[in-house]
């Protein structure tokens, strides 16, 4: 069987790029098409044969613009001599043209953020210059136009796989189309491996005095209602990562408040280990980080709406809040005693690499 794997754009590192790594691992053969690749911000992806669209010659152009650009980039792309074509997506990698011939599955990160779930999210985040102000416009006009044309290439997909339960919900309600779903992994073992640990995986005991977020600074994370907990709480929180919101966040921060920006795997997984609890404000697709967080042993404070609950067992491995007064209250009266390192190692066997390597197998050997 020959596989295509298609991802909307190469030019990050995260938890999509992290599955797209296990698929590499699966199908080492398997090519990745995608509309610009950018290898200095993406080292992960120079282990794939990586096969770009005509806005690789473009890929200087604001960000703000490409999304405009990015249905015809795909449906560019020729795939007949595939079997399957596996689309990696949030946006618009599953707007590729498949032939009656071929079996098209889509791995479904959520629908299309901008149109759907994230539309006002999108229109309120800050941006750079005329080009952000000219794609907010053309969007305001043209969403209910983009949003029949997203729909009807959602009914052109053979299958649909959904990140989380949260996701599946989506697809239902947008695209109104059932969906399996196959939760991502995370190579624990591997995570373990980076952080300062003993032969038999106990972790070395450090001062655990803050609290931690890791996440891009976009609004849609909600990072600022954590920052005014902090603010009222006066407890210590770091904050690792960067985005469009960084500035202004900053401002709104107190002393006990540090931003990281974004630090290497050996400081991050430093910061996982002396931390009290991980933080995550925002309704999530899924949460990545919430499960390397309890790969070292750490519980999830998370907000009750969206897919990351689903990586928790609640009162467990952590807690959830539906709003800032809960979220307050769970931060002042936190005991990171009650938590046990045999919960976290049974609920991480759900998201086993093994796991999600046979339920896709099985998913696409079609």
């Amino acid at each position: 069987m020959k596989i295509g794997i298609i991802y909307d754009r190469v030019n990050k590192i995260g938890g999509a790029e992290r599955v797209l790594e296990i698929l590499h691992e699966i199908w080492p053969d398997a090519p990745l098409y995608t509309s610009i690749c950018d290898l200095e911000k993406a080292p992960w992806a120079k282990k794939f044969q990586v096969k770009t669209s005509f806005l690789q010659w473009f890929k200087f152009l604001p960000h703000e613009i490409l999304p405009n650009l990015m249905p015809a980039a795909f449906s560019g792309f020729n795939f007949n001599e595939y079997d399957v074509v596996l689309s990696v997506s949030s946006a618009e990698a599953k707007y590729i043209k498949v032939s009656s011939e071929n079996i098209h599955i889509n791995y479904c990160l959520t629908p299309t953020r901008y149109l759907w779930s994230g539309y006002f999210d999108y229109l309120k985040t800050p941006g750079f210059g005329a080009f952000d102000k000219i794609a907010k416009m053309f969007l305001l006009i043209f969403a209910p136009l983009m949003r029949m044309k997203d729909f009807e290439v959602a009914q052109k997909i053979d299958k649909f796989i959904a990140i989380s339960e949260e996701v599946k919900l989506r697809i239902w309600k947008y695209y109104r189309r059932k969906s399996t779903v196959v939760y991502p992994p995370v190579s624990f073992e591997e995570k373990r491996g980076i952080r300062e640990i003993g032969e038999r995986g106990e972790i070395r005991k450090k001062a655990e005095k803050y609290f931690l977020i890791v996440s891009r600074l976009v609004p849609y994370k909600q990072i600022d209602m954590a920052i005014r907990v902090f603010n009222d709480l006066d407890k210590s929180l770091i904050i690792v990562g960067t985005g469009v919101n960084e500035a202004r966040l900053k401002k709104k921060a107190k002393d006990n408040i540090i931003f990281k920006g974004q630090v290497s795997d050996n400081e991050l997984s430093k910061l996982y280990n002396e931390c009290v609890a991980l933080i995550y404000p925002g309704i999530e697709d899924f949460g990545l980080t919430s499960l390397e967080a309890q790969a070292f042993y750490k519980p999830v404070i998370c907000n009750k709406r969206g897919g990351t609950k689903e990586t928790l067992i609640i009162g467990k491995t952590g807690e959830v809040f539906k709003d800032k007064e809960e979220l307050k209250k769970i931060v002042l009266d936190f005991k990171k005693e009650k938590y046990r390192k045999i919960d976290f190692d049974e609920n991480l066997k759900r998201f086993n690499k093994e796991r999600f390597k046979n339920k896709l197998i099985n998913i696409v050997d079609v």
